[in-house]
């Protein structure tokens, strides 16, 4: 499924837009600061999640507007929408075809992955950024992790506020927790195990010739089933108690991943070698996604241009152009986007205003 119309009120720089879209190549090119990601951070919010930024609710509500956003989007027949009221403008309503439904409810629709400059660092900072792409390559084939994720969390923070307060008179109390804590946490972590799994199949068979192709591999003590999840709860009460949170579980996996034909991890690589490595995983996650959904993710690719050789760019976007699908992408240049196919749709963005070339 793909985005045939988007709509934004009061988002970022865009007072109101609508954009009328198609499948294949969608191209926005324009100077620094002109809205481009912005657009692509709004079609991000079509999934659950904090989007392509992570940022605050309030952030990305237009400045000196009445405090609220909106983004919508036409899938076909299909009407999905997210955005806040100016009297809560930290508190995010998504409704689809016109009913209010839970955030999470939109990964049932729409399968989205993206790529920006900021993750050039994923490899260079802690687990949790890793943790978070992931879970996000995760959603986008099983659309229930992100209420395991969010259930295991919710149950996380209660727990460790326990911990922290020394609240811990009542032991059904936290017994419940832990057996929330071991319920959604399986589900996570076997969740995980399973994507990491059937991307490294594929990967095995993906072509090295232009991109680097990485190895996989979750790093998660093999925590996974419900019953070893709740035993390894119960024995480190006493260093939980000590420490006031939970420091084992699947919110500690992390994602390991090496320079296969160098058998060297990726924080110890070039960053052109890391970049290559992203760009693999995210064309075998689509590829996975085409196999067992029956459709193609919308990719959003912010700046990834400008930081490929000729050569490379314009294997990316044959690699792209054969795979199909819906491909959103930023550029200060036209220049860049000279070998993309000629039906794709060119876009010039200038201040919050976008008219189609």
């Amino acid at each position: 499924m793909t985005v045939s119309q988007l709509s934004l009120h009061n988002f970022r720089n865009y007072q109101e837009l609508r954009l009328d879209t198609a499948p294949g190549f969608l191209v926005f090119s324009g100077e620094n600061g002109a809205g481009k990601t912005n657009i692509l951070e709004a079609v991000s919010l079509l999934a659950p999640g904090r989007g392509l930024r992570r940022a605050a609710l309030r952030d990305m509500a237009r400045q000196n507007g009445a405090g609220d956003f909106a983004v919508a989007a036409q899938l076909g027949d299909v009407q999905i929408g997210t955005g806040t009221d100016a009297s809560t403008p930290e508190r995010r309503k998504t409704r689809i075809n016109e009913a209010t439904a839970p955030t999470n409810d939109l990964a049932e629709w729409l399968s989205i992955l993206w790529l920006t400059p900021a993750m050039d660092r994923l490899f260079m900072e802690g687990a949790a950024g890793r943790r978070n792409f992931l879970d996000r390559l995760v959603m986008a084939l099983e659309p229930a992790h992100a209420r395991n994720c969010a259930r295991y969390e919710a149950a996380r923070r209660e727990r460790n506020r326990l911990l922290a307060d020394g609240h811990l008179a009542d032991m059904s109390w936290l017994d419940g927790l832990d057996g929330q804590l071991a319920q959604f946490g399986s589900l996570v972590a076997e969740e995980r195990h399973r994507m990491v799994l059937a991307l490294a199949l594929l990967l095995e068979e993906a072509d090295s010739s232009v991109f680097a192709t990485p190895t996989l591999d979750l790093a998660d003590d093999q925590i996974r089933s419900e019953d070893h999840i709740h035993d390894m709860l119960r024995r480190n009460r006493p260093a939980d108690r000590a420490a006031g949170r939970t420091l084992r579980g699947p919110h500690r996996a992390d994602l390991n991943v090496f320079h296969s034909a160098k058998q060297q991890p990726a924080d110890k690589c070039s960053t052109g070698e890391q970049k290559a490595l992203l760009f693999s995983i995210i064309l075998a996650h689509a590829d996975l996604i085409a196999d067992q959904r029956e459709q193609r993710p919308v990719l959003l690719l912010d700046e990834v241009a400008a930081h490929l050789d000729p050569q490379r760019r314009a294997a990316l976007f044959d690699k792209l152009a054969e795979r199909g699908g819906q491909v959103w992408l930023t550029g200060t240049e036209p220049a860049l986007f000279k070998d993309i196919p000629d039906s794709a749709l060119h876009f010039e963005v200038s201040d919050g205003t976008v008219k189609l070339r």
